[in-house]
């Protein structure tokens, strides 16, 4: 499995637990897993890479396990206790130096390091939605969820948080607009967040000022945002709604650059690609698309199966081809053998009727044919004298 695990370039979490790697540019699809313990209750949730030079990816699991894979071998090499079921599903997932930290749905925030027990650990409040680490201030994280506002914490002082967004100004009814916070993520070389939310906002926050509320206040469509991830360029964020619509939107305006075409089902996650023009999405319709964000066309799309949570992208391709395929590429694992058979069945039907007409014109003797042939020709006539 060392072999096939090399050549991916996109991994991707399912609802039945199995990890999926997929090689674009030999349009392949592989599974893996350990098929003796494959159940609900291994669901992936949350991938991460577990270090800069990713030949370990992070698998948090609904049950609270966190795996180690190696994608130099294809093989779990570790797994560990990091959580509860009853406190949820994982939310958030990253390493931190040698530790790691996890988030589940309660709010409950912990820092492992050796052991069973976490070294550090802070309450983020009910029903978060995400939690994202800062790459630029690796012990700085964020978290938001349903009445949740954003929070920005520092791991170093997690009594409170450094920063904690204020709900948004009541509407025009003087009525009480609510917080939902599903998705977030960090603004590069800049103290600046951005957010997506249940409601279709995107906003974005500068807790280098003073104001609490966003700067910037956009919106997408009439359905519930799922997803976002910044474009390479970081003057862009693109986001992914229930409904399956993917959109570019500008962080300098907050106007839609323009909408990505050829998606079905919810979106659950995407990815832009950290160098090159490139966004991945799964979600419901057990696709795997790549769009380009210069054109918003297709550029891969793989059919895997299986409903996906989760998807990360590596950062360099195999092969050296990052992207350069044009045109929809499926990939049906072990359906594609059926699917190259030719089907037979059109073809026995229309034996079958040519044998049926056979066996009527042998039954028929040769003066009932010729009375068959006139009878339409006599009636024509006696149409014409009645006329």
């Amino acid at each position: 499995m060392g072999d096939s695990s090399r050549l991916c370039s996109v991994w991707l979490g399912s609802e039945t637990g199995i990890v999926k790697g997929v090689s674009l540019t030999r349009k392949r699809a592989f599974n893996f897993c350990n098929t003796s313990q494959l159940s609900r209750d291994q669901e992936v949730r949350v991938l991460a890479w577990g270090d800069s030079s990713e030949s370990e990816l992070l698998v948090g699991a609904v049950d609270g396990t966190v795996k180690t894979f190696s994608t130099e071998k294809g093989v779990f090499t570790d797994a560990r206790n990091c959580g509860d079921p009853a406190e949820g599903h994982f939310v958030g997932l990253a390493p931190v130096g040698s530790a790691l930290v996890t988030c589940n749905e309660t709010g409950s925030v912990r820092v492992w390091k050796e052991g069973d027990r976490p070294a550090a650990q802070l309450d983020a409040g009910n029903s978060v939605c995400r939690m994202r680490l800062d790459l630029g201030h690796p012990n700085r994280i964020a978290t938001g969820g349903k009445e949740n506002g954003l929070k920005v914490w520092d791991l170093e002082r997690p009594e409170k948080p450094v920063f904690s967004a204020k709900n948004l100004r009541d509407d025009w009814l003087d009525l009480r607009r609510p917080h939902w916070v599903r998705d977030l993520a960090f603004i590069p070389n800049s103290e600046r967040l951005v957010t997506c939310t249940g409601h279709h906002q995107v906003h974005v926050f500068d807790p280098s000022t003073p104001q609490r509320r966003p700067v910037l206040e956009a919106e997408f469509g009439e359905f519930p945002l799922t997803a976002l991830s910044l474009a390479a360029a970081g003057n862009a964020v693109v986001v992914g709604n229930t409904h399956g619509q993917i959109a570019v939107l500008d962080l300098r305006k907050g106007l839609v650059r323009g909408v990505l075409k050829g998606l079905s089902g919810g979106v659950r996650d995407l990815q832009c690609h950290p160098h090159r023009p490139l966004v991945a999405s799964c979600g419901l319709d057990r696709f795997l698309r790549i769009h380009s964000l210069e054109d918003r066309k297709v550029q891969h799309k793989v059919y895997l199966k299986s409903r996906l949570n989760c998807v990360l992208l590596a950062s360099q391709h195999p092969d050296g081809a990052e992207g350069t395929e044009v045109g929809v590429q499926e990939v049906k694992e072990e359906d594609e053998v059926w699917d190259s058979m030719e089907r037979v069945e059109e073809a026995i039907e229309e034996e079958e009727v040519g044998d049926r007409r056979e066996s009527t014109k042998r039954k028929l003797s040769h003066g009932e044919e010729e009375v068959l042939k006139r009878k339409p020709k006599e009636e024509l006539k006696k149409t014409k004298r009645v006329t």
